[in-house]
């Protein structure tokens, strides 16, 4: 009998390269645009600021458009989860707003995302913020050739879940490349039934959604915003990572922003 093609797209060497560059790209918007959000900008400021970076470096964003999407960037608010559009809206201290950046460079995509505090918030945001970053790298260790993509997915909520936080179900991670929405899908949870065997090759949007109250959300009338359904604060990180023959590569990789002692974990240098 046959063996039955992966349906997961296998990177080439050329198509890893194209992907380095656009994770690269993806990764130095996201860190300026991130820095850029201050108290009494608007939301829509940061995303036309995002629009003037894709400009620059002569690329595309991957969210405008799609799906009829209308803006550059995906800029979510406090209770809001992931899809938040521009607006006037104006960053306060004390907001987190969590930004993800998607580019198309040559025809591949990077897609990268990061929870940001504006000045001073409670401690158990911090720690939200905290545990969705390390669970997001709590994953990627998992990104290896034979591993099955369930012991990645599930190592996102076997970390946050006993923190007590929960976990967005309706929402997941994916496969990423030529297309923004690949093979597999990449829950963070541990899916039922039998999940694919990674491979060299394969590349993957791993994006924790994390909720600081219940795990259900809904969408506004807006057809695109995402909130908590007790609209406490939610945070959102994701990296694009390639697994290899060995170690997995971060596409996007940029210096983590949260701090490990509040979680009670060793600094992120030792």
């Amino acid at each position: 009998m046959a063996k039955r093609k992966s349906r997961i797209p296998i990177k080439s060497p050329r198509e890893i390269e194209a992907m380095r560059e656009a994770g690269h790209i993806a990764s130095t918007i996201l860190q300026t645009v991130a820095a850029a959000a201050s108290p009494g900008k608007t939301t829509a400021e940061i995303d036309q600021l995002a629009a003037k970076l894709m400009e620059e470096h002569d690329c595309k964003s991957a969210f405008l458009g799609y799906r009829g999407f209308p803006a550059y960037t995906c800029i979510s608010v406090n209770e809001e989860v992931v899809h938040g559009i521009g607006s006037a809206r104006k960053i306060m201290p004390g907001d987190i707003i969590s930004i993800d950046v998607g580019i198309v460079k040559n025809g591949f995509i990077g897609d990268n995302a990061t929870t940001v505090a504006i000045g001073d918030i409670p401690m158990e945001t911090k720690r939200l913020l905290a545990a969705t970053e390390e669970s997001l790298f709590r994953a990627i260790d998992h990104a290896l050739a034979g591993e099955p993509l369930a012991d990645l997915c599930a190592a996102v909520e076997a970390f946050v879940a006993p923190l007590g936080f929960s976990i967005v179900r309706d929402f997941v991670g994916h496969g990423v490349g030529r297309n923004l929405h690949e093979e597999p899908q990449v829950p963070n949870y541990r899916p039922f039934g039998r999940t694919p065997i990674l491979q060299p090759g394969m590349t993957l949007a791993i994006e924790p959604m994390v909720n600081a109250g219940v795990a259900a959300v809904r969408i506004l009338d807006d057809g695109w915003t995402v909130v908590t359904g007790d609209r406490k604060p939610s945070a959102h990180f994701e990296h694009t990572v390639l697994v290899t023959d060995g170690e997995p590569e971060v596409l996007t990789m940029r210096p983590r922003t949260a701090l490990p002692e509040q979680l009670g974990l060793p600094s992120w240098e030792s």
